[in-house]
């Protein structure tokens, strides 16, 4: 009995060693019932380097160079060379272009009420001879010409308090702001407003 036992097993054995010999082959998978088109991928686009155009600054349309203003020595005093002074040379307060027939100027004292004195110019000629700034705002009208109409006001002191300061405002014929600014300036030196009427 013995040996039907071992005649058994090694017929087990033996058959088990050739049912393994089918997994040695290469592994072939079972293709779908329903295979999926492959979709075709467009490929990727790539765009061109483009180098942008170079910004052009348009130039400023005033028909005068700001640098230049304040070249006339008589009409302008030098600016003075002190350290650590700023306000001893003249200020260019800005330009505006307008339609308006007239401009409104207002002006105050900006800081402390220390008998800051100014006169006003337009186009070089004296249309305020003397006034102190005061806290409430005091002012003029003028009468705009075609072209370029430039405000000097000068200082004439600096009262208690060094500079000559002073808060401003401009307005067109309609009482629209169109400037708002300060100056701050030395006895002799100008704050000049450009005002271009087209």
């Amino acid at each position: 009995m013995k040996r039907i036992l071992f005649f058994v097993f090694l017929l087990g054995v033996s058959l088990s060693g050739y049912a393994q010999d089918e997994f040695n082959n290469t592994f072939k998978p079972i293709p779908p019932k329903h295979p999926e088109e492959e979709k075709d991928i467009p490929p990727k686009e790539i765009s061109p380097k483009v180098t942008p155009p170079d910004v052009i600054k348009k130039k400023d349309s005033l028909p005068f160079d700001p640098k230049k203003l304040f070249d006339n020595p008589y009409l302008y005093k030098k600016p003075a060379n002190t350290e650590g002074i700023y306000y001893r040379q003249n200020q260019f307060l800005g330009s505006f272009k307008t339609q308006a027939l007239t401009a409104k100027i207002r002006y105050r004292d900006a800081a402390f009420l220390d008998g800051d004195k100014v006169k006003v110019y337009l186009n070089d000629k004296v249309i305020v001879p003397e006034v102190v700034l005061e806290g409430d705002f005091k002012g003029f009208e003028i009468k705009l010409e075609k072209g370029i109409n430039r405000v000097d006001i000068e200082a004439l002191n600096e009262g208690f308090a060094s500079p000559n300061t002073a808060q401003f405002e401009v307005y067109d014929d309609k009482g629209v702001a169109v400037m708002n600014d300060q100056w701050n300036v030395g006895t002799g030196y100008k704050a000049s407003i450009i005002i271009i009427k087209e």
